[in-house]
């Protein structure tokens, strides 16, 4: 196998994570929202930490959107983070936005739309998923179906992606690169 092969990867949720949702409420319809939010005049969008582009770049793996937005990630997001066009998570059928999000560790909790299909994307790869609905339920899910090292790292949906996040992420990368288990 080549090192492009091998080579972790890290998916990247937005809404939540690069897109902090403090003080957003939501529309009344589906429509209404994807109008609004997943377009380039969405004054959310300031709310980007724009360091992270850099951070993301730096780090010793492969970038891939894990998100509701799928391309308009690389339309809208990737510009104001620095980053080049990234691969998409193709995750099939979208959730609805009234969807429930539940705690980290929420016992009625119910696996998310994206981990199957991220364990399937990763074929047995090392993976990070850095998200803001991430459960318990998906990391035991994730750890008995996936054959790869795994790191799903919950964010704070209000605060959006930290540099505490990314430092936990580059510090698994390292960790995973010297051999250290996970």
């Amino acid at each position: 196998m080549s090192r492009a092969e091998q080579r972790p990867l890290l998916f990247l949720d937005v809404d939540g994570t690069v897109l902090p949702t403090g003080g957003v409420s939501l529309p009344e319809s589906l429509e209404a929202w994807y109008a609004t939010w997943q377009h380039p005049s969405n004054p959310q969008l300031a709310a980007i930490d724009r360091s992270h582009g850099p951070r993301l770049l730096a780090l010793d793996c492969d970038v891939v959107w894990a998100t509701a937005w799928m391309h308009d990630a690389n339309t809208v997001i990737a510009p104001i983070l620095g980053l080049p066009a990234l691969p998409v998570a193709e995750m099939g059928v979208l959730p609805g936005i009234e969807d429930p999000v539940w705690a980290d560790d929420d016992g009625s909790a119910e696996l998310s739309w994206k981990t199957r299909h991220l364990c399937r994307i990763a074929a047995g790869r090392p993976f990070v998923w850095i998200d803001d609905e991430l459960t318990a339920v998906d990391r035991a899910w994730a750890g008995a179906n996936h054959s790869g090292a795994t790191l799903l790292h919950r964010v704070d949906s209000l605060a959006g992606m930290q540099a505490s996040d990314l430092d936990v992420v580059e510090a698994w990368l390292r960790g995973l690169a010297e051999g250290e288990p996970s």
